[in-house]
């Protein structure tokens, strides 16, 4: 992971000089060098918090996890509710808010819907930097009124979801969620900034089958995996449900039936 980091020359950078002992914390606890103007990427520190910015004069916008406004404010207050796709995949229904482990969790888009419907949530997150960016996002969302409840049920480790899960600890969760990086090859495909920045960083789940194994035998009732809509499922055992929409869908593993009180 360090070698990658390396690779695309990612810095950490302090935005004004009140940020720099942030900056240099950040630096320390990531393992990476602070910024001296050489970088391809930066990790900024500034008052709107940590975000990733692509550097050079036509970069897009930084990437940051914001809970509270935007995108996430929206989906909070206006999103479909049990109805959605991810809500019936994991199993969410009168009654029955099942506990869930985001293994891959990212920026935390899917874990934060689910939180806003209830479910207590457990996040895996093993890039350092995502992590750190999810990390701080909660943060902040912590300390607002509107999402201070929600991302209470969001507990974020970081680390190895494939080792985490073989030595687990106390009662597993209920369901165990996956949104492995799929191997893109069509460049159409990566249109959406977040994964043209992290993509250098992450590279592509090529354990997702050992990812899988892992999810199902640690899940209680089943585990659910978020595949593009034409993507073939996981090489392994195969889905005993489906839940296709427009561009993704989820492969669902049923273990044991999920109901109240079940």
């Amino acid at each position: 992971m360090q070698a990658q980091q390396a690779a695309c020359r990612l810095q950490v950078q302090a935005m004004a000089p009140a940020f720099a002992t942030g900056a240099a914390a950040w630096a320390e606890r990531l393992g990476l060098p602070l910024y001296t103007g050489e970088a391809e990427l930066a990790l900024q520190v500034g008052e709107r918090g940590l975000q990733l910015q692509q550097l050079g004069p036509q970069a897009p916008g930084p990437v940051r996890v914001d809970f509270v406004e935007g995108g996430a404010a929206h989906r909070r207050q206006f999103g479909g509710g049990s109805g959605q796709m991810i809500a019936k995949a994991v199993g969410v229904q009168p009654g029955m808010r099942p506990t869930v482990l985001d293994a891959t969790a990212g920026l935390g888009g899917d874990a934060f819907v689910l939180a806003c419907l209830g479910c207590p949530l457990q996040l895996i997150e093993r890039q350092p930097v995502v992590a750190a960016l999810l990390e701080d996002g909660l943060a902040r969302a912590a300390a607002h009124a509107d999402t201070a409840l929600i991302v209470a049920r969001m507990q974020l480790r970081q680390g190895n979801a494939i080792e985490l899960m073989a030595r687990w600890e106390g009662t597993p969760p209920q369901v165990v969620y996956l949104d492995p990086m799929f191997p893109h090859r069509d460049k159409s495909a990566l249109v959406k900034k977040d994964m043209r920045l992290f993509r250098p960083l992450v590279g592509d789940d090529h354990d997702a089958p050992a990812l899988l194994r892992a999810a199902l035998a640690l899940a209680s009732h089943r585990v659910v995996v978020k595949r593009p809509r034409k993507a073939p499922a996981i090489e392994g055992l195969k889905p005993g449900l489906v839940i296709e929409g427009k561009s993704s869908r989820y492969d669902v593993y049923p273990l044991k039936s999920l109901k109240p009180g079940g």
